[in-house]
């Protein structure tokens, strides 16, 4: 499995094909690398990956469909003059009432149940009263805990009618991520993920933020593996069946550079440029992907 699409005989002494670091003796050697079982022991002992059986996809995909249910409801919902808080006390009431819980509230100190990003806020928008204005573009990044299971999800909106520069960031933050995605698939590496999306935005005259970036998923908020949005083509941990984590791209209508105000958790662009996000929660297959949190790029 680990060695799909690489016909070239693996030396004793050789890098192990797993991406582990270790040399092959050192590593898979004499593994049926074809058993689930010792699959999952390798990517947890290696990477502290931990691969998702079955029922535990199924529970994180229906957290999933929680999670988009509701992003919809903020869609239907969101409109100039609105506050940010509002948006926080609608993603609150409507996760609880459908017997779940929102991961952000109280998550490492952060204060409110959903981040709400608008314009120059990259990520990690704490609500509070800044009021909505029409050409706004506002990222809302929810995270349900429902029965045990985590699922990540986001989305940038418009507010009423946007200008160009909206209409820009927003169109190539989508298609980054749709270009992430197809690259989630076994036999591919982490490293290609992150290639496809900055290619692709640079080539647009954008910038990847590479200060955040998409995690494993699922038994906890955040889990190995680490999935940049940048980096080299054929570099990074195998993609293997069960895994399943977040691709996120966070894309910069100028530099990727950023600062974080004084609440300790806000990230704005330095330059002031617009910043869009769209986020869905990956799951390799034994054919390519399966997006747990699935919606129209």
């Amino acid at each position: 499995m680990l060695l799909r699409g690489n016909k070239r005989k693996v030396g004793r002494n050789d890098p192990c094909p797993c991406g582990s670091g270790l040399k092959y003796k050192k590593c898979c050697l004499g593994k049926d690398l074809s058993s689930r079982e010792n699959l999952k022991e390798l990517y947890y002992k290696n990477y502290k990956i931990r691969l998702k059986e079955k029922k535990d996809i199924e529970g994180i995909r229906k957290t999933g469909r929680l999670a988009l249910r509701t992003l919809d409801l903020v869609e239907m919902k969101i409109h100039a003059g609105m506050s940010t808080e509002e948006i926080n006390t609608l993603v609150h009431k409507f996760t609880v009432e459908n017997g779940a819980v929102p991961a952000p509230l109280n998550y490492r100190g952060f204060p409110k149940s959903v981040c709400v990003s608008v314009n120059d806020v990259i990520c990690h928008g704490i609500p509070g009263q800044r009021t909505l204005e029409d050409g706004d573009i506002v990222n809302v990044d929810v995270t349900p805990i429902l029965d045990g299971y985590y699922a990540d999800v986001s989305k940038t909106f418009f507010v009423g009618t946007p200008g160009r520069d909206a209409q820009k960031i927003v169109k190539v933050a989508k298609e980054s991520l749709k270009r992430g995605i197809s690259m989630a698939r076994p036999g591919n590496r982490i490293g290609d993920i992150g290639w496809a999306i900055q290619s692709y935005a640079e080539s647009q005259g954008c910038s990847v933020v590479q200060e955040f970036i998409g995690h494993g998923v699922g038994f906890d908020f955040h889990e190995p593996p680490q999935v940049p949005h940048f980096g080299r083509k054929g570099e990074g941990i195998p993609l293997v069946p069960g895994m399943v984590f977040t691709i996120e791209p966070m894309i910069n209508l100028g530099k990727r550079h950023l600062r974080i105000l004084d609440d300790n958790w806000t990230a704005v662009t330095a330059d002031g440029s617009l910043s869009a996000q769209f986020e869905q929660t990956v799951l390799i297959t034994e054919e390519g992907f399966e997006s747990l949190t699935p919606y129209d790029l």
